[in-house]
């Protein structure tokens, strides 16, 4: 027999091993961190067991959930409004889904992952202009624990992943006195990459009629970002790593070199270790500022943050968002990440305005939003089965059994076998013995209700 949401919470075994579960991340208007733990027998997640969010579309008993250890199996109970298991109403029967699966249920959304842990007792908040949830702490923690530990750090990742909110928190982490200085390496043309970066004396060259400092000296006792610094040429690379083995930098013109004291956060979009062996980046300036190296998750690894910047964005519209756009935002791979999801949906937002609706919802969401610019570049959820999995009926004794134990209500009994109600009365209609055990059954709250749609 399944267990209720509330059963499974003493359900948690702190062995240490991974615990299949449910994350919600949103309901009623609200983004949200609430987990569940999936026990052995499955999880019945409706009214009931999650009463803490208000949702009043939510069936009595909803949906059942199992774990067999690689997949989700995941059953509508005759619910009111249906169950949405990767953006598609699940039929008779059951649905069976590789993690992490996007399930919405009335007016909540959850993700079905292969193990809670990470978010239990877990929080996403606002900081320094971030939304961190408990994927991206991680990210950050290692990014901190480098700035009290060296005076160097890689971070690695793709556009849009929060290279620079990384490096700000390593400076804050490091106690510097001085400022933090970000500079792309992208945007700098070669010709000029040595004075804006360590400066230049007046007469230097034609046109520079008074001294001018570089980036490294602006960020003397700071920390200096380098941002794409795999597009540095490799005389500047050679430069740089004497500026960093020294601590003296010589701007052009000069005679005399002066103290600096750095800390360097460098970021890349490459495999810098890669360029390296490609003689595109100077290994000896690799080992100077390649380690440590912390990756930051791209959006898609860090699904509990969306609802909250989903709600973010749409907030100066005055429009609270629809749950289908909340369920779209999650089930697409957002190739340009945090800056591409809040742009997106705030031109969903104005979108909705200018309809003058009540709610943003995902048909204001442009159809190409956050989906992969070249086929296969960038890691998808994976795929649900799209075919439902009927359940096994039981032999006709046991429905039988099951139709005399509960009066003939059709509804309780299917629930009982597990089975849809539709299900079973598809079978009753067929077999006259089961179908004069059956009664009228009374109304039961939602459950009794005929499906259909989300408000």
């Amino acid at each position: 027999m399944s267990q209720t949401a509330r059963d499974s919470e003493v359900d948690n075994r702190g062995d240490g091993r991974p615990a299949a579960g449910v994350v919600v991340v949103w309901s009623c208007e609200t983004p949200r961190l609430l987990t569940l733990r999936v026990p052995p027998p499955g999880l019945v997640l409706g009214r009931e067991s999650l009463a803490q969010t208000g949702d009043d579309r939510l069936s009595r008993q909803h949906v059942r959930i199992r774990w067999n250890g690689t997949r989700f199996q995941v059953a509508d109970l005759g619910s009111r409004n249906g169950t949405f298991v990767g953006g598609s109403l699940v039929a008779d029967g059951e649905v069976t889904a590789l993690p992490p699966v996007v399930v919405r249920t009335g007016r909540t959304i959850s993700m079905l992952v292969p193990d809670v842990q990470l978010f239990e007792s877990a929080a996403v908040v606002a900081e320094h202009g971030a939304i961190v949830g408990p994927t991206l702490r991680q990210a950050w923690d290692a990014v901190e624990r480098a700035a009290r530990g060296g005076r160097s750090l890689l971070l690695t990742g793709e556009s849009g992943a929060g290279k620079e909110l990384a490096a700000r928190a390593f400076h804050r982490a490091s106690g510097a006195t001085g400022d933090l200085v970000a500079v792309n390496c992208a945007a700098i043309p070669a010709g000029v990459a040595e004075r804006l970066l360590f400066g230049a004396k007046k007469g230097a060259y034609s046109g520079a009629d008074r001294d001018a400092d570089g980036y490294l000296a602006v960020a003397d006792n700071g920390t200096l970002f380098l941002d794409e610094v795999a597009e540095l040429d490799l005389q500047v690379q050679a430069k740089l790593l004497r500026v960093l083995e020294t601590g003296e930098l010589l701007p052009l013109g000069a005679a005399r070199p002066r103290p600096v004291v750095l800390r360097v956060v460098a970021a890349t979009l490459r495999d810098l270790r890669g360029e390296v062996q490609a003689g595109k980046f100077r290994d000896d300036l690799y080992f100077r500022i390649g380690r440590p190296e912390v990756r930051l998750p791209p959006l898609r690894e860090r699904f509990e943050d969306i609802a909250w910047l989903v709600a973010e964005a749409t907030r100066g519209s005055g429009l609270p968002p629809h749950p289908s756009l909340v369920e779209a935002c999650l089930l697409r791979p957002w190739p340009g990440n945090v800056r591409e999801l809040m742009g997106e949906v705030s031109r969903a937002a104005h979108a909705a305005t200018e309809a003058a609706r009540k709610v943003v919802r995902v048909e204001d969401l442009d159809g190409t939003a956050g989906r992969v610019l070249v086929p296969g570049e960038l890691a998808t959820l994976p795929p649900i089965s799209q075919r439902p999995k009927p359940a096994a009926l039981p032999d006709h004794d046991a429905i039988l059994g099951a139709l005399r134990d509960e009066a003939g209500n059709v509804t309780r009994a299917a629930r009982r076998l597990g089975l849809h109600r539709n299900q079973l009365r598809r079978y009753v209609a067929k077999h006259a013995d089961a179908a004069d055990l059956t009664s009228a059954e009374p109304a039961e709250g939602d459950d009794e209700s005929s499906p259909g749609t989300v408000g």
